[in-house]
Protein backbone atom coordinates (compact mmCIF):
# COMPACT_ATOMS: atom_id res chain seq x y z
CA UNK A 1 0.00 0.00 0.00
CA UNK A 2 1.38 3.52 -0.86
CA UNK A 3 2.11 5.79 2.18
CA UNK A 4 -0.53 8.31 3.06
CA UNK A 5 0.26 11.57 1.50
CA UNK A 6 -1.66 15.07 2.28
CA UNK A 7 -1.73 17.25 -1.15
CA UNK A 8 0.20 20.44 -1.00
CA UNK A 9 -2.40 23.60 -0.05
CA UNK A 10 -4.12 24.50 -3.04
CA UNK A 11 -3.45 21.06 -5.28
CA UNK A 12 -6.74 18.87 -5.60
CA UNK A 13 -6.35 15.29 -6.14
CA UNK A 14 -8.83 14.04 -8.97
CA UNK A 15 -10.89 11.28 -7.55
CA UNK A 16 -12.19 9.18 -10.75
CA UNK A 17 -13.22 6.18 -8.66
CA UNK A 18 -15.61 5.77 -5.93
CA UNK A 19 -13.75 5.29 -2.59
CA UNK A 20 -17.24 3.50 -1.67
CA UNK A 21 -17.21 0.78 -4.22
CA UNK A 22 -15.35 -2.60 -4.14
CA UNK A 23 -15.13 -4.13 -7.02
CA UNK A 24 -14.72 -8.10 -7.06
CA UNK A 25 -11.41 -9.11 -8.65
CA UNK A 26 -11.92 -10.52 -12.13
CA UNK A 27 -11.13 -14.39 -13.02
CA UNK A 28 -7.75 -13.55 -14.80
CA UNK A 29 -6.34 -17.40 -14.42
CA UNK A 30 -5.63 -17.23 -17.60
CA UNK A 31 -3.48 -13.54 -17.42
CA UNK A 32 -0.18 -14.43 -16.62
CA UNK A 33 1.58 -11.38 -18.46
CA UNK A 34 0.89 -7.92 -19.57
CA UNK A 35 2.39 -6.35 -22.42
CA UNK A 36 1.56 -2.34 -22.97
CA UNK A 37 3.11 -0.11 -25.74
CA UNK A 38 3.48 3.39 -25.33
CA UNK A 39 4.93 5.90 -27.47
CA UNK A 40 7.96 7.72 -25.69
CA UNK A 41 7.09 11.38 -26.51
CA UNK A 42 4.34 12.94 -24.53
CA UNK A 43 6.48 13.95 -21.15
CA UNK A 44 5.52 13.47 -17.87
CA UNK A 45 3.23 10.47 -19.13
CA UNK A 46 5.35 8.55 -21.22
CA UNK A 47 8.85 9.32 -22.26
CA UNK A 48 12.29 7.71 -22.17
CA UNK A 49 15.02 8.83 -20.30
CA UNK A 50 19.10 9.34 -21.66
CA UNK A 51 19.62 6.04 -21.14
CA UNK A 52 16.57 4.64 -22.98
CA UNK A 53 14.75 3.75 -19.75
CA UNK A 54 10.71 4.37 -20.08
CA UNK A 55 9.67 5.98 -17.27
CA UNK A 56 6.28 9.00 -16.81
CA UNK A 57 2.83 8.98 -14.89
CA UNK A 58 1.76 6.37 -17.43
CA UNK A 59 4.59 4.30 -16.99
CA UNK A 60 4.87 4.02 -13.63
CA UNK A 61 0.65 3.81 -13.77
CA UNK A 62 1.18 -0.08 -15.81
CA UNK A 63 3.84 -1.31 -13.68
CA UNK A 64 1.56 -0.65 -10.41
CA UNK A 65 -1.38 -2.52 -12.00
CA UNK A 66 0.95 -5.40 -13.07
CA UNK A 67 1.85 -5.35 -9.01
CA UNK A 68 -1.93 -5.37 -8.05
CA UNK A 69 -2.85 -8.31 -10.60
CA UNK A 70 0.21 -10.09 -9.68
CA UNK A 71 1.15 -10.42 -13.49
CA UNK A 72 4.62 -9.96 -14.77
CA UNK A 73 5.06 -6.63 -16.91
CA UNK A 74 6.65 -5.24 -20.18
CA UNK A 75 6.42 -1.42 -21.52
CA UNK A 76 7.75 -1.24 -24.57
CA UNK A 77 7.67 1.76 -27.64
CA UNK A 78 5.76 1.79 -30.68
CA UNK A 79 4.48 4.59 -33.08
CA UNK A 80 1.05 5.50 -31.91
CA UNK A 81 -0.25 5.03 -35.32
CA UNK A 82 0.56 1.76 -35.48
CA UNK A 83 -1.02 0.79 -32.33
CA UNK A 84 -4.04 -0.38 -33.41
CA UNK A 85 -2.99 -3.05 -35.80
CA UNK A 86 -0.44 -4.11 -32.62
CA UNK A 87 -3.39 -4.91 -30.39
CA UNK A 88 -5.29 -6.34 -32.96
CA UNK A 89 -2.28 -9.30 -34.08
CA UNK A 90 -1.66 -10.04 -30.42
CA UNK A 91 1.38 -8.17 -30.38
CA UNK A 92 0.86 -6.26 -27.09
CA UNK A 93 -2.36 -6.14 -24.87
CA UNK A 94 -2.59 -2.34 -24.03
CA UNK A 95 -1.96 0.89 -24.88
CA UNK A 96 -1.20 3.65 -23.04
CA UNK A 97 -2.41 6.30 -25.46
CA UNK A 98 -3.20 9.90 -23.49
CA UNK A 99 -5.77 10.48 -25.81
CA UNK A 100 -9.39 10.64 -24.50
CA UNK A 101 -11.69 7.72 -24.78
CA UNK A 102 -14.20 8.98 -27.11
CA UNK A 103 -11.69 10.27 -29.52
CA UNK A 104 -10.44 6.81 -30.11
CA UNK A 105 -11.04 4.96 -33.29
CA UNK A 106 -13.86 2.52 -31.50
CA UNK A 107 -13.79 0.46 -34.60
CA UNK A 108 -10.11 -0.55 -33.47
CA UNK A 109 -10.53 0.16 -29.95
CA UNK A 110 -12.12 -0.56 -26.16
CA UNK A 111 -10.95 0.92 -23.01
CA UNK A 112 -10.60 1.06 -19.06
CA UNK A 113 -12.28 3.38 -17.16
CA UNK A 114 -10.86 6.78 -17.61
CA UNK A 115 -7.84 7.21 -14.81
CA UNK A 116 -7.06 11.24 -15.70
CA UNK A 117 -9.17 13.65 -17.88
CA UNK A 118 -7.90 16.74 -19.29
CA UNK A 119 -9.52 20.16 -18.25
CA UNK A 120 -9.28 23.23 -19.84
CA UNK A 121 -7.88 26.20 -17.47
CA UNK A 122 -7.53 30.16 -17.56
CA UNK A 123 -4.69 31.91 -16.60
CA UNK A 124 -3.45 35.51 -15.57
CA UNK A 125 -0.69 37.27 -14.59
CA UNK A 126 0.17 37.53 -10.80
CA UNK A 127 -2.02 41.17 -10.12
CA UNK A 128 -4.27 41.19 -12.51
CA UNK A 129 -6.33 37.51 -11.90
CA UNK A 130 -9.42 38.51 -12.23
CA UNK A 131 -12.20 37.78 -9.07
CA UNK A 132 -14.23 35.98 -11.77
CA UNK A 133 -13.87 34.19 -15.22
CA UNK A 134 -17.74 33.78 -15.96
CA UNK A 135 -18.51 35.08 -19.63
CA UNK A 136 -19.40 38.49 -18.03
CA UNK A 137 -16.49 39.62 -16.15
CA UNK A 138 -14.32 38.29 -18.80
CA UNK A 139 -16.20 40.48 -21.77
CA UNK A 140 -13.65 42.88 -23.50
CA UNK A 141 -10.57 41.26 -22.41
CA UNK A 142 -8.33 39.63 -25.01
CA UNK A 143 -7.87 35.93 -24.18
CA UNK A 144 -4.93 33.75 -25.81
CA UNK A 145 -5.95 30.74 -27.42
CA UNK A 146 -4.03 28.30 -29.84
CA UNK A 147 -5.49 28.41 -32.76
CA UNK A 148 -8.29 25.36 -34.54
CA UNK A 149 -7.83 24.47 -31.00
CA UNK A 150 -11.05 23.14 -28.84
CA UNK A 151 -10.13 25.97 -27.18
CA UNK A 152 -10.88 28.31 -29.03
CA UNK A 153 -14.38 26.91 -30.21
CA UNK A 154 -15.08 27.10 -26.75
CA UNK A 155 -14.32 30.66 -26.36
CA UNK A 156 -16.79 31.16 -29.21
CA UNK A 157 -19.15 29.51 -28.15
CA UNK A 158 -19.20 30.85 -24.41
CA UNK A 159 -17.41 34.11 -24.31
CA UNK A 160 -18.52 35.60 -27.49
CA UNK A 161 -17.81 39.03 -25.87
CA UNK A 162 -14.61 38.27 -25.27
CA UNK A 163 -11.72 39.05 -27.48
CA UNK A 164 -9.42 36.09 -28.82
CA UNK A 165 -6.14 36.27 -30.23
CA UNK A 166 -4.75 33.57 -31.86
CA UNK A 167 -1.48 31.63 -31.29
CA UNK A 168 0.22 29.35 -33.50
CA UNK A 169 2.65 27.74 -31.00
CA UNK A 170 1.87 27.66 -26.93
CA UNK A 171 5.33 29.11 -26.80
CA UNK A 172 4.46 32.49 -28.05
CA UNK A 173 1.44 32.30 -26.22
CA UNK A 174 2.59 32.10 -23.03
CA UNK A 175 5.40 34.83 -23.53
CA UNK A 176 2.65 37.23 -24.63
CA UNK A 177 1.16 36.40 -21.09
CA UNK A 178 4.05 37.00 -19.54
CA UNK A 179 4.69 40.25 -21.46
CA UNK A 180 1.47 41.89 -20.59
CA UNK A 181 0.21 41.81 -24.96
CA UNK A 182 -2.99 39.62 -23.69
CA UNK A 183 -5.12 39.62 -20.30
CA UNK A 184 -5.20 35.69 -19.93
CA UNK A 185 -4.83 32.51 -21.89
CA UNK A 186 -6.94 29.70 -21.98
CA UNK A 187 -5.46 26.29 -22.76
CA UNK A 188 -5.52 22.90 -21.39
CA UNK A 189 -4.75 22.89 -17.61
CA UNK A 190 -1.73 20.24 -17.78
CA UNK A 191 0.50 21.91 -20.14
CA UNK A 192 -0.73 25.07 -18.39
CA UNK A 193 0.50 23.72 -14.73
CA UNK A 194 4.18 22.84 -16.14
CA UNK A 195 4.63 26.34 -17.13
CA UNK A 196 3.59 27.76 -14.36
CA UNK A 197 5.82 26.19 -12.52
CA UNK A 198 8.87 26.31 -15.15
CA UNK A 199 11.52 28.48 -15.61
CA UNK A 200 10.03 30.38 -18.40
CA UNK A 201 7.21 31.56 -16.59
CA UNK A 202 9.59 33.29 -14.08
CA UNK A 203 6.52 32.86 -11.68
CA UNK A 204 4.51 35.75 -13.43
CA UNK A 205 1.12 33.96 -13.56
CA UNK A 206 -1.37 31.46 -11.88
CA UNK A 207 -4.60 30.08 -12.86
CA UNK A 208 -7.83 31.98 -12.91
CA UNK A 209 -10.77 30.63 -11.73
CA UNK A 210 -11.53 26.28 -11.72
CA UNK A 211 -11.30 23.46 -14.20
CA UNK A 212 -13.71 23.26 -17.29
CA UNK A 213 -14.53 20.18 -18.24
CA UNK A 214 -16.61 19.95 -21.14
CA UNK A 215 -16.84 16.65 -22.97
CA UNK A 216 -17.75 17.87 -26.18
CA UNK A 217 -14.69 19.92 -26.76
CA UNK A 218 -12.10 18.31 -24.76
CA UNK A 219 -12.69 14.75 -24.19
CA UNK A 220 -14.32 12.10 -21.90
CA UNK A 221 -11.31 11.39 -19.44
CA UNK A 222 -8.62 9.15 -20.98
CA UNK A 223 -8.52 5.44 -20.33
CA UNK A 224 -6.32 2.42 -21.41
CA UNK A 225 -6.86 1.28 -24.80
CA UNK A 226 -7.12 -2.34 -25.92
CA UNK A 227 -8.06 -4.33 -28.56
CA UNK A 228 -12.19 -4.36 -29.43
CA UNK A 229 -14.05 -6.80 -27.51
CA UNK A 230 -11.62 -7.72 -24.81
CA UNK A 231 -13.98 -7.84 -22.40
CA UNK A 232 -11.67 -10.15 -19.48
CA UNK A 233 -9.01 -7.57 -19.84
CA UNK A 234 -10.86 -4.52 -19.28
CA UNK A 235 -12.54 -5.76 -16.16
CA UNK A 236 -9.16 -6.66 -14.68
CA UNK A 237 -7.54 -3.10 -15.71
CA UNK A 238 -11.09 -1.14 -14.19
CA UNK A 239 -10.44 -3.34 -10.97
CA UNK A 240 -6.35 -2.62 -10.57
CA UNK A 241 -7.35 0.83 -11.60
CA UNK A 242 -10.25 1.28 -8.56
CA UNK A 243 -7.77 -0.46 -6.02
CA UNK A 244 -4.66 1.94 -7.23
CA UNK A 245 -6.96 4.82 -6.88
CA UNK A 246 -8.51 3.35 -3.10
CA UNK A 247 -4.88 2.61 -1.76
CA UNK A 248 -3.77 5.91 -1.86
CA UNK A 249 -1.00 4.69 -4.84
CA UNK A 250 -2.55 7.51 -7.53
CA UNK A 251 -2.65 10.34 -5.20
CA UNK A 252 1.10 9.24 -4.71
CA UNK A 253 1.55 9.09 -8.23
CA UNK A 254 -0.06 12.42 -8.99
CA UNK A 255 1.75 14.19 -6.79
CA UNK A 256 5.17 13.15 -8.26
CA UNK A 257 4.42 13.72 -11.85
CA UNK A 258 2.04 16.79 -11.06
CA UNK A 259 3.26 19.18 -8.59
CA UNK A 260 1.37 21.86 -9.66
CA UNK A 261 -2.30 20.38 -9.53
CA UNK A 262 -4.31 21.32 -12.67
CA UNK A 263 -7.28 21.00 -11.00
Amino acid sequence: MAQDQTPPLGVVVPQYFDPGRHRTKPDIYTLRHLRFITSADDPPFHFALPDGTLTGFDVDLARHICTVLRVTCTIQMRRPDTAGAVLAKGEADAFLTSRPVNLLDRHLFDASAPYYRQPARFAARRGTTPPSTLPAALAGKVIGVMANSPYSAFLARYYPKSRQRLFHTPAAMFAALRGGDIDLVFDDAIALSFWLNGDLAHQCCRFAGGPYLAPAYFGDGVGIAIAKGNLPLRRALDYALERIAQDGTYTDLYLKYFPVGYF
